[in-house]
């Protein structure tokens, strides 16, 4: 596990944007996994600049997304389609039809998470897959106890979740969070090529001490990270805060 701590979000942005450019301009038809929530959007800007000054081209990227609310409509405001939508795709020359974030409104929800899964191994498996971290350790919705074999399925929220996505910037009331939702998989995740995990500040420097330094378990997902081949953390100073070692 590499570990790149830069002194502010903004820097911690521009690293992790520039890994995925430099993947790009490599390999014009990757295939990226995207994540949502507060910490990449200043990413998904530095991204969007680069398309717009620099002409990164994102006409053959494919792009999966981790996770989405069970039973919010892609059109709705909050739904993990919408924020992609207008944080990301509407802003760069991609096709949406190659898109692909899970539907919460599926009729078969089952049936659909084994699909999403054959469907990323028939586009070639995940290139790079971008992860935020939550303050309990989760990666996209993999709760404390997900175990390591997990795939994309139906995924229970605890409270502690439910009471960060309802802070005011996402669902103004924990009532109106839904309770379930549609998950890539520890195993999932697990199995792209690359993966980069990014956090900012101080609220998460527990869940970064014991991804990085603590030891793996079901109880933090993200410690999961540690078995990986290729996996890069990329931390702000103040989610950096709790790590005993000094990294680059």
């Amino acid at each position: 596990m590499k570990v790149i701590v830069k002194k502010t979000t903004e820097q911690m942005s521009r690293e992790a944007a520039q890994i995925f450019a430099d993947l790009i301009r490599q390999k014009p038809n990757c295939v990226l996994g995207l994540a949502t929530g507060g910490t990449p959007v200043k990413m998904y800007q530095e991204l969007i600049r680069m398309h717009k000054e620099e002409g990164l081209d994102f006409s053959k990227v494919i792009t999966f997304n981790l996770d989405e609310y069970l039973g919010l409509p892609g059109d709705h405001d909050q739904s993990y389609r919408y924020f992609m939508n207008d944080n990301l795709f509407n802003h760069i020359n991609i096709k949406k039809e190659n898109t692909f974030v899970l539907n919460g409104t599926a009729k078969d929800p089952k049936l659909y998470c084994e699909g999403y899964e054959m469907l990323i191994k028939a586009l070639g498996g995940i290139d790079i897959q971008l992860l935020g971290i939550g303050g309990n350790g989760h990666i996209a919705f993999n709760e404390p106890g997900s175990p390591e074999n997990s795939r994309t399925r139906i995924v229970d929220l605890t409270k502690e979740t439910i009471a960060a996505n309802s802070d005011g910037r996402f669902f103004k009331d924990p009532k109106d969070v839904p309770t379930q939702a549609l998950s890539m998989g520890v195993a999932t995740i697990m199995e792209a090529r690359k993966v980069v995990l990014i956090a900012n500040k101080s609220s998460k420097a527990d869940a970064i001490v014991k991804t990085v330094e603590g030891r793996v378990s079901v109880d933090v997902p993200a410690s999961f990270l540690q078995k990986h081949k290729d996996s890069v953390v990329i931390v702000d100073e103040d989610a950096a805060s709790k790590l005993s070692k000094t990294y680059a």
